[in-house]
Formats: C-alpha cells, sequence, structure tokens
C-alpha cells in the first residue's frame, strides 16, 4: 500500500495489467509493482535507461530483459520515499520524451538440428513453417534449441509438429490474435 500511495501521488494513473498494478502515464506503461514471496519490487519498463546512481536496479533475468529493471524491498521500512520518487520521476520524464531502450528484433534465425532433420523428413512440414512469420519461427526453433537433454528436445519437436502444420503459433493461446 505503501508503493501504491505513493506511485499514486505522481501523475501516473493507477491501472491493473497483467493481474498487478500497473502505473502509465498517456497510455505508456511507466511502472509496475510485483508482490512475491521474499519481497515486493518496483518494476521500471523502461529502467535501463534511468541514471541509477544509488544503484538500487537490478535486472532480474540478465540474458533475456533489455529494458525491464526492478528495485526490490523486504520491508515497508527499505523504502526510502523521496529517492524512490526521484527515479518515478525521471521514467516520467523518460517516457515523455518517448525514450526507449532499442532492442534488436533482427536476430539470426537458427534451426536446430532436431528441426532441421524433421524438415528433411516431411517437406509439408517445411512449408508450412515457412509460412510463419520470422519471429515465430525463431520461438520454435528455440523452443527446440533451448532444451539442454536430447530426450527433452524430441518431446518439444513433437509437441510442435502439429502446432506447425495446423499454423497455430507457439505461443498464439497467449496473444490477442
Amino acid at each position: 500500500m505503501v508503493l501504491h500511495d505513493l506511485l499514486i501521488a505522481t501523475e501516473l494513473s493507477g491501472t491493473i495489467k497483467w493481474g498487478a498494478p500497473c502505473y502509465t502515464i498517456n497510455g505508456k506503461n511507466v511502472v509496475g509493482i510485483g508482490v512475491f514471496k521474499e519481497h515486493v519490487a518496483i518494476w521500471f519498463f523502461q529502467g535501463a535507461l534511468l541514471k541509477d546512481e544509488a544503484k538500487v536496479l537490478i535486472n532480474a533475468q540478465n540474458d533475456k530483459t533489455k529494458a525491464l529493471r526492478q528495485w526490490r524491498f523486504v520491508t515497508a521500512d527499505d523504502i526510502d520515499a523521496e529517492m524512490l520518487i526521484a527515479y518515478v520521476q525521471e521514467a516520467i520524464s523518460n517516457e515523455k520524451q518517448n525514450k526507449r531502450v532499442k532492442i534488436n528484433r533482427n536476430k539470426k534465425l537458427i534451426i536446430p538440428p532436431e528441426l532441421e532433420e524433421a524438415f528433411n523428413q516431411d517437406n509439408h512440414l517445411k512449408l508450412s513453417f515457412q509460412e510463419f512469420t520470422p519471429g515465430k519461427q525463431r520461438e520454435f526453433a528455440d523452443y527446440i534449441a533451448h532444451a539442454k537433454q536430447e530426450k527433452t528436445r524430441q518431446s518439444r519437436l513433437q509437441k510442435i509438429i502439429p502446432m506447425i502444420n495446423n499454423k497455430i503459433g507457439l505461443n498464439d493461446k497467449y496473444r490477442n490474435c
């Protein structure tokens, strides 16, 4: 409640997104609050652009997250209201200036050997795969490639073959399409 009261006292508008409090300006996400077992975090959607002179922001997933940064609090006493508001004001200013972390979305598609072998055995599968957007192709390829064990890669391949043939993207059920 302390974080909510501090955030709502700014010019941000509070709403609920993804089942959690989110604070926006001009319809754009600026910060959100996440509640976890051991801490509460405030998320800065373009946090990588913040100066972070106090070194309080962390990247929760270094290999995946480019822009998002979080500031964790274990107790309400951990919240430095003045410092928090300074960070939020900087985030608001950045959003008003439309500052964004540039994300390279043009990653090269690398087809894992298991999927390549399936294409060699089934030309229809290959043609169906090629009808997907590059991003959806990459999702399928990464889904298989990121499995550590061969058994898991094979089970994932068996899962996606009917999806590809039926023109269903790996994450379509989570999209508003």
